[in-house]
């Protein structure tokens, strides 16, 4: 075998996903008709990339909302936030933008309907994602999370009579399977999600790279440490057994990964732009790449209109 990489091939599809896109268009867009700063609570998307890009046009990002004057602009990230943090924001008068994901939405309005007919949930899910904590924090209480299928062993709502499941968007489409199917045998009345919670854009990029993970011998993933979707992306490389690392910048990708390999794997997460892949392409090719190929896979067109009275002209 060579001892360097000959082919790049490419996941279809990869990258940015249409809430991730509406996420940063209402940082842009809010930057453009109020002026820097703009306040962000809580990392726009998971990715250093885009929050630094964002940082430099004159976003803040805040945890506490505190660290927001009197009467500025604030934007919810794309991961959703609680009832109690949009209470609080609405109580200290900002102007305030909300992107969170439309599909993350869906799974909120769908807590609240179900809670006022009386419903207790199990929400599967990784424990401190902001993702998480947002879906949890729709309610007061009643909402249970269990993150394998070992919690669902554990877990103890006060009734079973009308229980209901939710998933966070981002999960391994496998693993939330694996867990759905303890929770069902555990509990056979809980209600399902009439769609399932986990996102297109999750789904269709855990597909691409199953496909992937057949035709080569290491899989690169482009995407930061902190992104959920991602992390699941090199996970499953390494499941299919083969090698998969994760890169934040070209500069994180070593040589020594691709020693051997013939034909290497790329893709991204979706909170992960397109330039990020172009100069790991450009940092695989300096290190022996010669010919690049997109693998066929699904065109992504989905997208989500921005808030009102965000683009520009309007009120």
């Amino acid at each position: 075998m060579s001892a360097r990489p000959e082919e790049i091939i490419l996941a279809e599809p990869r990258g940015f996903c249409a809430g991730v896109d509406r996420a940063i268009d209402i940082v842009e867009h809010a930057l453009a008709k109020f002026g820097a700063p703009i306040y962000v609570r809580h990392e726009i998307v998971h990715n250093t990339y885009v929050v630094n890009d964002l940082k430099a046009k004159g976003a803040i990002f805040i945890e506490d909302l505190a660290e927001v004057p009197p009467g500025a602009t604030l934007v919810f990230s794309a991961h959703g936030v609680s009832k109690a943090v949009q209470a609080e924001a609405e109580q200290r008068g900002f102007r305030i933008f909300d992107a969170t994901c439309p599909l993350v939405t869906k799974v909120h309005v769908e807590v609240a309907k179900l809670a006022r007919e009386g419903y207790e949930f199990i929400m599967i899910g990784h424990k401190g994602h902001p993702e998480v904590e947002g879906t949890m924090g729709q309610l007061d209480r009643g909402i249970h999370l269990v993150e394998d299928v070992a919690d669902v062993a554990r877990v103890q709502p006060e009734q079973t009579e009308k229980l209901a499941v939710v998933t966070q968007t981002t999960l391994s489409v496998d693993d939330a399977a694996e867990i759905s199917a303890a929770v069902q045998a555990r509990f056979p009345l809980i209600r399902a999600p009439k769609q399932q919670d986990i996102c297109y854009a999750t789904q269709n990029r855990q597909d691409a790279v199953k496909m992937l993970s057949r035709e080569v011998d290491v899989v690169i993933v482009v995407g930061s440490p902190t992104s959920s979707n991602s992390n699941r992306l090199a996970e499953l490389a390494r499941k299919l057994g083969v090698d998969s690392y994760m890169v934040d910048s070209p500069a994180e990708l070593r040589a020594e990964w691709l020693a051997g390999k013939k034909r290497v794997g790329l893709t991204a997460g979706a909170s992960a732009p397109e330039v990020l892949v172009q100069d790991v392409v450009d940092r695989i090719r300096a290190l022996g790449a010669v010919s690049i190929r997109k693998m066929d896979g699904i065109v992504e067109t989905t997208k989500f209109p921005l808030p009102k009275g965000l683009r520009i002209g309007q009120q």
